[in-house]
């Protein structure tokens, strides 16, 4: 007998942190236990060769701007060809899938909350509620990246607690640990990871930079600031450093591979986003064993923890995100009491096993609760 087939759609398969943790997942999850499949909405990019599992077959959609009805009609072929026995949607843009997979006679049907977007980054807006809860009664269980997202779908979508299980992501310590040795150059490099978007907000990092220096300009002789991805933010990023006269402290490389080499090389993770779920760069930084500046939205408190593993800011304020990185500069002690904190956080609190077997028991129990009914 072959084991269970997920079949996980989301909208395009391609750098990122949602994607990451599917693509985790999937290495991770015996074989003998699921396989999977995975539909792309808005296609893929070589990101799929992550995946270690040669069996996983990944489909794209062609999914046009707006509706779509063929989208549904290649959709509905696609899970009548396949017969997954579950269908795992993430974020509202591909929850769309669960009654066209209803429609083809998949029996278990699972919707994950990862974080949110520019467009509604505090969960406000009445017609993202409207439309998770018209998709609601397709969907059997919910799963929630954070205790943030899980209190948004209970209060503000109407789900039932009993159909939602809160699951943090997991981070591999095995390839994100501490350096073996930092140089001593003397100079305190800060820096971030991730796609350079509106949502991420980079631009508010490069204008803390800036402001940096302007209240403490003998910190240019230590300071230094790497932002590693790329994104329509990044010209503009290294636009503000080079108006400053500040390119020659700055590097911003683009996307990158060796991104856990990249993370030993600063001594300060900085995560200046307008909206999180549960996000992996932070959870990669305190593995590798970096203090935290994090904006204090989404899950980032959940993760970061005040004073002990980093500092936590208000969104888009250059001023607080500065003040917050001379408090590392004027004390370099507290960057290594911060650092083991971090380390201990991560690998105490965040592991992939705990990650892995807490999906593997939604996947079990869901099955078998809806094997049973019918």
């Amino acid at each position: 007998m072959n084991p269970p087939l997920i079949a996980h759609v989301i909208f395009r398969l391609d750098i990122g942190g949602l994607e990451n943790g599917l693509v985790n997942l999937i290495n991770l999850i015996p074989e003998d236990r699921y396989r999977h499949a995975i539909l792309c909405m808005n296609g893929y990019s070589d990101f799929r060769l992550r995946i270690k599992r040669p069996d996983v077959e990944i489909l794209d959609l062609k999914k046009r701007e707006g509706q779509d009805p063929q989208m549904h009609l290649r959709l509905y072929k696609a899970l009548k060809s396949l017969r997954p026995d579950i269908l795992h949607t993430r974020n509202l843009c591909t929850m769309e899938a669960a009654p066209t997979a209803a429609l083809a006679g998949v029996k278990l049907r699972i919707h994950g909350e990862h974080g949110r977007d520019m467009s509604d980054l505090d969960g406000s807006s009445r017609k993202y509620r409207l439309i998770r809860r018209a998709y609601a009664p397709f969907v059997h269980h919910f799963i929630a990246l954070s205790r943030d997202l899980e209190g948004y779908l209970e209060e503000k979508v109407g789900i039932s607690s009993e159909k939602i299980t809160q699951i943090y992501n997991g981070v591999d310590t095995g390839k994100f640990h501490p350096a073996e040795r930092k140089g001593s150059s003397g100079n305190l490099v800060f820096g971030t990871v991730g796609r350079m978007q509106a949502v991420k907000d980079q631009t508010t990092l490069a204008r803390a930079f800036i402001r940096l220096i302007e209240m403490a300009p003998q910190m240019k002789d230590r300071a230094r600031l790497v932002m590693v991805g790329d994104g329509p933010l990044r010209q503009e990023a290294a636009a503000l450093l080079d108006e400053a006269g500040l390119s020659d402290l700055a590097w911003l490389p683009g996307a990158r591979d060796d991104i856990p080499e990249q993370m030993r090389n600063l001594d300060v993770f900085i995560l200046p986003s307008l909206a999180e779920g549960i996000s992996n760069t932070i959870l990669e930084a305190m593995a590798s064993g970096l203090p935290v500046i994090a904006t204090n939205v989404g899950g980032n408190p959940e993760l970061v923890e005040e004073g002990l593993t980093g500092f936590l800011v208000p969104p888009a304020d250059p001023g607080a995100m500065a003040q917050s990185m001379l408090r590392y500069l004027a004390d370099p002690a507290l960057v290594a009491r911060q650092s083991v904190s971090a380390k201990k956080s991560a690998d105490e609190r965040f592991s992939m096993q705990a990650m892995v077997e807490s999906y593997l028991n939604v996947y079990d129990r869901q099955l078998a609760t809806r094997r049973k009914r019918i």
